[in-house]
């Protein structure tokens, strides 16, 4: 009933519980929480390490390398999306931003009506209130934005537009800026500090260090075992130590791009090819803009402020905006440019402003938008490409028009787009140079911080890979319990919609066990 690390496995292990869970992040640390409440025997997976305040430095070149997936490299196979997700005990809440959105009425209607999802929007609302009251889930006020979201704010305001403000999950905020690298004052609340704990203090056990490669079934619709390797916390790298657990009931909470990989490594799951498909990215690019006064756009809260005024464009693909922090070296990925140039914009960086738009992808039907698939190389690498299509393109092109005309009405008195070669924008007239600009692949930046799909809720066993309560179709035992089951992405910042989510489905897994 403790938090081991890869350093306190000295010898093989063998281990029966009840539930084992894989993954600590916004779903799986849910789903330990309430079934160890239950009494359940709950056992935790966790391929990242145990990473507490003590160690988030605010120092981004050692955060990213101990806190993210592929030190913070993980991207597209043809480079053309920075793929940002967490990998240590907590997940990926343990390096977001706060913002907390639950999942818009309108998308579990179309998961209804277009996937054969059987989800009551309503059933969902109760485990949201009871997420959002233990974890602090509440609106921020205007005169806590900082300069980078008073942009979005003032900008919205002039032009008309939509525009509100956001609830975080956190208590006693100490506005330090590095919400990204982990927070240093445990005013998030994250799984690291909430869920994780209370699983823990309800008897459950978490093991980090520990890289789930198979799951194992036998004659029946049972998943009869879970193997992982044990790593190195210092070095990362796997040891001769193995852990093999063998639950009555099994949970996957990965992530859209871990969760596929396990089921091809074991070769089960996916007789009917649809894992890894649908795979959605929230693909999101931006503009820099600077201003006469200082914005210091690396501290206070990263994210206080968005707009949905373009959210639903009939025939199109839709988009959100938000600010983005500008932390150094975070700033000098998106800051357009190479050599003098480059080193001219970052030592402006006081005086800049990033806002970003987010692409809300899968809700396509002309083409069955598929958005990404993930797959597993020869070498059983991590594989995830994504579909490019014009009407992704053309979401870009608006979405740096949208936000390059927020700026500039906020009163930036220049605006780059994140291109190669930037365009850049003084006055509303330099929006039309967007037109000419080119939104192919790799020539301008585009980042993802939200994995969605891969493992699709639906009604059909021959095109999804979970039922409705988001059972396994091929297995009686194995849930599939975080973003991954998504068969579209949301159009909101997603860690909120997977609390709730999974706190729904927890009902369901205690009744299987």
């Amino acid at each position: 009933m403790s938090i081991f690390t890869g350093a306190d496995i000295k010898n093989d292990l063998e281990i029966e519980c009840d539930v084992c869970v894989v993954g600590s992040g916004a779903g799986g640390a849910h789903v330990a929480a309430r079934l160890a409440e239950a009494g359940k025997r709950v056992v935790v997976l966790e391929e990242g390490s145990h990473n507490t305040s003590e160690k988030f430095n605010m120092n981004e070149a050692d955060m990213y390398p101990l806190l993210y997936q592929d030190g913070g490299n993980r991207a597209t196979a043809d480079l053309s999306i920075a793929i940002l997700q967490g990998r240590t005990v907590g997940g990926t809440t343990v390096v977001n931003w706060t913002t907390s959105f639950r999942t818009p009425e309108h998308v579990v209607e179309w998961w209804n009506e277009h996937h054969g999802v059987n989800i009551n929007y309503d059933d969902l609302v109760p485990h949201w209130e009871r997420v959002e009251a233990r974890l602090g889930i509440e609106r921020v006020e205007l005169g806590f934005a900082n300069r980078n979201n008073r942009v979005l704010w003032d900008g919205a305001q002039k032009l008309g537009w939509e525009a509100s403000m956001l609830r975080r999950n956190v208590r006693e905020c100490a506005n330090t800026g590095y919400c990204g690298t982990g927070c240093p004052v445990d005013a998030k609340q994250s799984m690291l500090i909430t869920l994780v704990p209370e699983a823990v203090s309800y008897g459950a056990d978490v093991y980090a260090n520990v890289k789930v490669e198979t799951i194992k079934s036998g004659a029946s619709r049972k998943i009869t075992e879970i193997r992982g390797i044990v790593r190195d916390p210092e070095t990362d790298k796997p040891t001769s130590k193995r852990v093999t657990v063998r639950p009555k009931l099994a949970v996957l909470s990965g992530g859209g791009i871990n969760n596929p990989m396990i089921f091809f490594r074991s070769g089960i799951g996916n007789s009917n090819g649809r894992v890894g498909k649908r795979t959605f990215l929230h693909p999101a690019c931006g503009t820099v803009a600077y201003f006469d006064e200082k914005v210091d756009p690396y501290y206070g809260a990263p994210q206080s402020v968005s707009s949905h005024q373009f959210a639903r464009r009939e025939g199109k693909m839709g988009f959100f905006l938000e600010a983005a922090p500008l932390q150094p070296m975070l700033g000098s990925t998106a800051i357009p440019g190479f050599g003098n140039p480059h080193t001219g914009y970052m030592e402006r960086l006081p005086y800049a402003n990033a806002l970003v738009m987010i692409g809300i992808d899968g809700f396509d039907t002309s083409d069955f938008d598929e958005g990404g698939v993930v797959s597993m190389k020869k070498d059983g690498g991590i594989q995830v490409d994504y579909k490019w299509t014009p009407r992704l393109e053309e979401s870009f092109r608006e979405g740096i028009r949208a936000c390059a005309n927020l700026q500039l009405a906020a009163g930036a008195t220049e605006v780059l787009s994140m291109h190669n070669d930037p365009v850049v924008m003084r006055s509303e007239a330099d929006l039309a140079k967007l037109d000419k600009a080119s939104y192919a692949k790799l020539r301008h930046k585009v980042f993802c911080a939200h994995v969605m799909g891969g493992c699709a809720m639906g009604g059909d066993p021959k095109t999804s890979v979970v039922d409705s309560s988001l059972r396994h179709h091929e297995f009686d035992n194995l849930f599939v319990v975080d973003g991954s089951v998504y068969p579209t992405s949301l159009g909101v910042n997603p860690q909120l919609s997977i609390y709730g989510l999974s706190s729904w489905a927890s009902e369901t897994i205690k009744s299987a066990v």
